[in-house]
């Protein structure tokens, strides 16, 4: 592939891609031959000029060419183009931190726009005092959480392979470690060999990731990235809260931290056993353990203050003559040159605490059930506090004898990640679905001869039932549970394990327990009763865990309001919240959510479900935190993060927020660490901003009118199509590779919660990962142009206010800002393409035909509300960008396609070959389209 920049374009963005599409011309020619080159330049070209323009015939003139292609050569050209786009990912990442870097510059000594001082510096202008912003801070949480949901195609060697290349294009681009031709040219050559090795590697797995991989997938972005942000993040908090209030004493505890669901979410994977658990949790700790050992190596080297030259608190003596005692072996290896030396000293006996805490990790196998604990050994830490103490004897002693400079440095940083990430890196929440609850305790109660069937039960009853036995101090359940079935068994040992990890091995790292599908009062109510049978809550003493509802479908989140009024009402729910600090968290979904009622009327569905259980919170007098389950792609409640909390309703946010970051998302916004600084600064900044009143303009009346006419109609459009047309299901299952994911190894999960054919019961992910493949993006987008468009039709004047509510309302403006991004990546020509599988045409006609009615509906509606001529034109940087991919994108649509073609005509003994190919397209349109999964 060779340079291909139109007039006019010499910046350095053309410049850097320019620079990759040569050198990858000749790694292609190098490694495949001049005749693969030959046949990828052909195939681009054909794409490009069906994009400027040519006759409709040279679309069957390009399907004829690939349909000829042998399947090595349809392999060789899958790789060319998604190398490409990899390539050209990394290079316009590149161009993003030049730009905002070129305009802090000019901006100067302004804050950097929406970085954390930008956000302080707005409130001190709308005269927020600083006891305000510090009652913020101390009941502030801001938690990406990070899950394995099966959306990141890519490989860990191939990711680590581009970051290497990206430090390499910052280099080039900022030129502030090339300083001779030479350096450059060596620059050049690491990216060429970079290529190579991606070229020469496989692009798709050879085994599904088991759930452990996952676990060590998710570690690797704080190995390499976050431990090191951490506290930088913290660092530039406090400097610019002293900048905006130089008066006040600043204390900054943990508000910013992270979560995991990679070995907890059991939800629909049966692969997530207690045992798993356990493992996840060694790893987790261990990892974080390494890494705090490594730490202290660094102090020691570090503290090299001595007692002839500098006072040392009496504490610090007091603290090292405890451990000579506690610790006789650690005493025995102390180096006798740290004699005038007590920090370090100290620091010998912590990194020898943190070493005998790591055998501990990777040793004990906590015991539950008939089992009785072991006792706590005082030379191990088990919260994160001890370490803690520890390290803060070192801090004070510094300060008060002229060493504050040196605290905060390696010390200050180590202590920041000991706050945040604790001793196990991050919190491993647990989810499972309710339905298994409700089976578990079915069992359970009638062998307990409480009822005889639970489920047989109303909702009044079984919250009788419940409530009655969650106040039992007996034990429901034997300490041996083998006449119970499989499924009842693990539900139980699963609270168990939980117990025993917390009393045994870390009480810190399992603080949330969310129920999928919440329906009704008792859902939560039943988890309380497995909390207390496992010894996870004993009333008026300690409750272990947040029981956290998630509101799923339309209808749930309608409901939501209602289950959560009738269960803070319960003395017995209460009892537990009073002990977990009368805080409630709420996660809402946003993916199924979507799938059941359509873009639209999901997101106006999460919106007002959000005012209402904060009406419902405050008149409890319960604080209450939202858990936002996003996915990456538009249609699972996608797109930048910070519009995303800026657009929530002003006023329920009080400064805590949790959001799952999934799959390839995870990659985008933390593989590079100044990719990832820029996105968590963005993530306080809003939080920020959102979490005060008077800062944000609060909705007009005839605004949530004309949302809940539009959801409205919204929703029966996009119902019509995809629930009650009976051709529906056919055309889905024929037109888009559905099936096909299955096949592919990216997570550990299946792709359905039950084997079914039905839409319901298809998990989102693959509902929005198919349309997204096959350019119809339909998720993100269907309903809409129909509502707007019965809505101005109704009145005229309602266009005006629909501009209106574009510029003035956040929440509006981000839905139609996303809408308009997942547009513009569809192709309602690539898509008919993929129309063209449906074995009945004239099925496949019909169904296309009102998709595409509705895609030409929904652009001209938005054209008209936002007053451009054409979509995203107010951010033509984005707007350049996916026209940029389009003609390499296409090509690959119309390779799946035959591969789609051959695979479902194909002996099974010949689809394995066809198969990999197969993947590595759903591999390359998806790093070409990003926002997939």
């Amino acid at each position: 592939m060779s340079g291909r920049t139109t007039a006019g374009e010499h910046d350095l963005l053309s410049a850097n891609i320019r620079a990759l599409d040569d050198m990858l011309g000749r790694v292609i020619t190098e490694q495949s031959g001049a005749a693969t080159f030959e046949l990828v330049e052909r195939v681009r070209l054909m794409a490009k000029e069906l994009r400027n323009g040519a006759p409709p015939s040279g679309t069957h003139v390009l399907q004829d060419l690939i349909a000829g292609l042998s399947l090595p050569q349809l392999r060789n050209l899958v790789k060319a183009f998604t190398l490409y786009f990899g390539l050209v990912n990394l290079a316009e990442g590149v161009e993003q931190l030049r730009v905002l870097r070129s305009r802090d510059l000019r901006n100067a000594p302004a804050p950097r726009a929406e970085s954390i001082a930008d956000a302080i510096e707005l409130l001190k202008r709308h005269g927020v005092p600083a006891a305000a912003i510090q009652e913020w801070i101390d009941q502030a949480l801001i938690m990406p959480v990070f899950t394995a949901h099966p959306t990141e195609s890519r490989r860990r060697t191939i990711l680590i392979k581009l970051r290497r290349i990206f430090d390499t294009l910052i280099d080039l681009t900022f030129g502030e470690r090339l300083v001779l031709p030479s350096d450059r040219q060596s620059a050049l050559t690491r990216i060429e060999r970079e290529t190579v090795g991606l070229w020469q590697s496989d692009d798709v797995r050879n085994r599904r990731p088991s759930v452990l991989d996952e676990v060590e997938n998710g570690l690797f972005y704080f190995q390499t990235v976050l431990w090191d942000l951490i506290p930088e993040i913290y660092r530039e908090t406090a400097n610019a809260l002293a900048t905006a209030y130089p008066d006040h004493r600043w204390q900054l505890p943990p508000f910013l931290r992270f979560g995991s669901w990679m070995g907890g979410d059991r939800d629909g994977n049966p692969f997530v056993t207690p045992e798993v658990t356990v493992e996840t949790v060694r790893l987790m700790r261990s990892a974080m353990l390494r890494y705090l050992i490594n730490g202290i190596d660094r102090l020691i080297t570090d503290l090299s203050q001595s007692v002839q030259q500098v006072p040392v608190d009496q504490a610090i003596f007091d603290r090292i003559a405890e451990y000579h005692e506690l610790m006789p072996d650690a005493a025995a290896t102390l180096n006798p040159h740290y004699r005038c030396e007590p920090y370090r000293q100290l620091c010998h006996f912590i990194q020898a605490r943190l070493q005998n805490t790591l055998h501990h990790t990777l040793s004990h196998t906590p015991r539950w059930g008939a089992d009785p604990p072991p006792p706590r050994l005082p030379t191990i830490y088990y919260h994160s506090r001890e370490l803690l103490v520890d390290l803060d004897l070192i801090d004070t002693s510094l300060r008060r004898h002229g060493g504050a400079i040196i605290a905060d440095g390696l010390l200050r940083d180590l202590r920041t990640n000991v706050a945040v990430c604790r001793l196990h890196t991050a919190t491993l929440d647990v989810r499972q679905h309710a339905s298994r609850h409700t089976e578990a305790l079915t069992e359970i109660l009638a062998g307990a001869g409480v009822v005889a069937n639970y489920a047989a039960l109303d909702e009044c009853e079984r919250v009788a039932v419940l409530s009655t036995e969650i106040r039992r101090p007996r034990p429901l359940t034997p300490s041996r549970l083998g006449h119970f079935s499989p499924a009842t068994a693990e539900t139980v040992q699963t609270f168990r394990m939980l117990a025993a990890i917390s009393e045994q091995l870390d009480p810190e790292i399992f603080q949330t327990y969310i129920i999928s599908t919440t329906s009704q009062v008792s859902d939560l109510l039943a988890v309380l009763l497995f909390c207390r049978d496992a010894g996870l809550y004993q009333p008026d003493q300690y409750s272990r865990l947040d029981i956290v509802p998630l509101f799923e479908t339309g209808e749930d989140l309608q409901r939501a309001p209602l289950i959560l009024d009738e269960l803070l009402q319960l003395p017995v729910y209460r009892e537990h919240l009073a002990l977990r600090d009368n805080l409630q968290e709420v996660m809402l979904g946003y993916s199924d959510s979507n799938k059941e009622g359509g873009f639209l009327a999901a997101n106006w569905a999460l919106y007002r479900a959000q005012i209402e259980l904060n009406t419902v919170t405050e008149r409890h007098g319960v604080r209450l935190r939202f858990f936002h389950g996003r996915g990456g792609a538009v249609g699972r409640g996608g797109g930048p993060a910070g519009q995303a909390i800026l657009a929530q309703p002003p006023g329920t946010l009080h400064g805590q927020i949790k959001v799952t970051n999934q799959g390839e998302v995870i990659s985008d916004r933390y593989l590079d660490p100044r990719t990832a600084h820029r996105h968590l600064e963005q993530v306080v900044n809003a939080v920020l901003r959102a979490g005060f009143p008077g800062i944000a303009r609060s909705p007009e009346p005839a605004w949530l009118e004309a949302m809940e006419q539009m959801a409205h109609t919204a929703r029966t459009v996009y119902r019509r199509l995809v629930y009650e047309d009976p051709d529906f299901l056919t055309y889905f299952r024929n037109a888009t590779p559905v099936a096909e994911l299955s096949r592919l190894r990216i997570g550990s999960r299946p792709v359905s919660r039950r084997k079914s054919d039905r839409i319901e019961d298809l998990r989102a992910i693959p509902w929005v990962f198919s349309w997204m493949q096959t350019r119809h993006t339909l998720p993100g987008w269907f309903g809409l142009g129909s509502a707007l468009s019965e809505f101005v039709a109704a009145d005229p004047h309602h266009l005006y206010v629909l501009r209106a509510m574009y510029r003035h309302w956040p929440f509006f403006t981000t839905l139609l800002d996303n809408a308009q991004m997942i547009l513009l990546k569809a192709d309602m020509s690539i898509a008919r393409s993929y129309a063209g599988l449906v074995p009945d045409q004239e099925l496949a006609a019909r169904i296309f035909e009102q998709i595409e009615a509705e895609y030409r509906r929904t652009e001209r509606m938005i054209c008209q509300i936002t007053e451009r001529q054409e979509l995203l034109a107010h951010q033509p940087v984005l707007q350049r960008a996916i026209r940029r991919r389009n003609p390499y994108i296409d090509p690959l649509s119309y390779i799946q396609i035959e591969l789609l073609r051959r695979i479902r005509n194909a002996p099974p003994e010949d689809q394995d070959e066809i198969e990999t190919v197969l993947l590595m397209s759903i591999n390359g349109i998806a790093a070409g389209l990003k926002n997939t999964g």
